[in-house]
């Protein structure tokens, strides 16, 4: 692992890069069955956002696709492949707008995007946030409360991995269970380290309106019992990418690189195989 401004990275392997761009509910451990498979024929290189994982705590207003090329950048590769998932795939987006001569393709996993609204049940209020009582839940979203209770946190990361992740149709036991660990055990860092600072601004491209203006391949990969509005996001990808590919994964919630690694895997190796570098 090395420290570029920050930014917890690892790659293994030799040949074109990949940079794999981890989920807003997860960190790069999500991606150990990419890294395995991949860095057979490739440069395959992870990193924790700004406040996730091992990287440090932001300071100022965090740009995600800056610090993808900063990534980038730090680690010496010019161009590389994108994979995003959820909103490691919004971030993939925006380096492809603002670098598109950086980007030789973009592989989108139940990917968020940046200006689009998201639906009313988005907000997952019932099964999420009723979890923790609200004034609690305030004081931890704006960085006021004096302590964060590990209880607080392990109900609402359990009802965050049990609606999204696992998906809002299916239970746990739908999950294999070193899945479920892994998922609850990287949304539970997540709100530890969040709810114990102050909010960080972050600014994102409003890619929505710009989707027409990536010129790369792209694979689209979306599963079929993830929430509908996510899903509905990857049709979003599909139609306004020129020329995207989509992947309907069955029985899939939000993270198919660790539930359905064998198929992820795969469709990766068949949509590198065709690019050009």
């Amino acid at each position: 692992m090395v420290m570029i401004d920050g930014l917890a990275c690892e790659e293994a392997g030799e040949g074109p890069a990949l940079v794999l761009i981890h989920a807003g509910v997860a960190d790069r451990r999500m991606w150990r069955h990419q890294r395995e498979v991949l860095s057979a024929r490739h440069r395959v290189i992870s990193y924790d956002w700004r406040g996730y994982g091992e990287s440090a705590d932001p300071v100022g207003e965090v740009v995600h696709h800056r610090d993808l090329l900063r990534v980038m950048d730090g680690l010496g590769v010019e161009r590389a492949v994108l994979v995003g998932d959820s909103m490691g795939g919004s971030h993939a987006v925006e380096a492809a707008l603002v670098a598109p001569g950086r980007v030789a393709g973009l592989v989108l996993i139940a990917s968020g995007l940046s200006g689009h609204v998201w639906p009313e049940e988005m907000l997952a209020r019932e099964r999420v946030h009723g979890t923790v009582p609200a004034d609690r839940l305030a004081r931890y979203r704006d960085g006021t409360a004096e302590k964060v209770l590990a209880e607080d946190v392990e109900a609402f990361a359990r009802a965050h991995v049990l609606w999204q992740v696992v998906g809002p149709d299916r239970g746990v036991d739908d999950l294999d269970p070193r899945v479920w660990e892994l998922a609850l055990a990287m949304t539970r860092r997540v709100f530890e380290r969040s709810w114990s600072r102050p909010p960080v601004p972050e600014r994102h491209l409003h890619a929505k309106e710009r989707l027409g203006e990536v010129g790369c391949p792209a694979l689209v990969v979306n599963g079929l019992a993830d929430v509908p509005g996510i899903q509905a996001v990857s049709g979003l990808l599909a139609e306004g990418i020129r020329g995207a590919v989509r992947l309907d994964l069955p029985g899939t919630g939000h993270l198919p690189p660790l539930e359905r690694p064998a198929e992820v895997n795969a469709a990766l190796i068949g949509f590198l195989a065709g690019l050009r570098w």
